[in-house]
């Protein structure tokens, strides 16, 4: 499952493209210094959610300890509706990784999906209070779409940017929204470099 994802957009660039989409920004902990770069478990790394005013983005870190103390960085959306605790995850892209193409090869091959309209993309997840961490988020995950499916059999649950209000309002059903998208949506490339 996804255990990777890149995020290069500045704050002003992210309040900008949820302003066209009609949704108002803010920033309640300050605006933050977000450097372009690729977002490991544990990282902190920005979300939006609801709030009274309007969305806030906020920086969290990814993943919060599972009960063995495993990272829970991704999590099944298959039949379940998440309340409350809804927030979005903005991502350039996000990797998935396959076994090598060259058995001699050690490393596994990594593939990097992107929008394929080159929009920034949002991925469905839950944020929640953890002791000793604070808030942490984690990806929902759903059947993999066409375009995922020839590489692993599940995929972060990305939403079109139509339903983002919906998701973090909570006035859609979760079944409605977290469903893989149509084909040609994602676009994949190597990315071993």
């Amino acid at each position: 499952m996804c255990n990777l994802y890149s995020q290069t957009k500045a704050p002003e660039a992210i309040r900008q493209l949820f302003r066209d989409r009609g949704m108002p920004l803010g920033f309640p902990e300050g605006i933050p210094n977000l450097q372009p770069c690729d977002i490991r478990i544990t990282d902190p790394a920005p979300i939006v959610r609801a709030s009274d005013s309007a969305y806030d983005l906020v920086v969290r870190r990814w993943s919060w300890p599972g009960p063995g103390g495993k990272p829970v960085y991704n999590f099944r959306s298959d039949g379940r509706e998440f309340g409350s605790g809804r927030c979005l995850i903005l991502a350039d892209g996000f990797y998935e990784f396959t076994a090598p193409a060259d058995p001699k090869q050690k490393r596994k091959d990594r593939w990097l999906f992107t929008a394929a309209d080159g929009d920034m993309l949002g991925i469905a997840g839950l944020v929640r209070a953890v002791p000793d961490i604070g808030e942490a988020f984690t990806m929902l995950t759903c059947a993999p779409g066409p375009d995922v499916a020839p590489y692993h059999s599940r995929q972060v649950a990305v939403l079109p940017p139509a339903s983002w209000r919906e998701w973090l309002d909570g006035t859609a059903p979760a079944a409605d929204l977290l469903a893989p998208l149509p084909p040609g949506t994602l676009r994949v490339q190597p990315a071993n470099g």
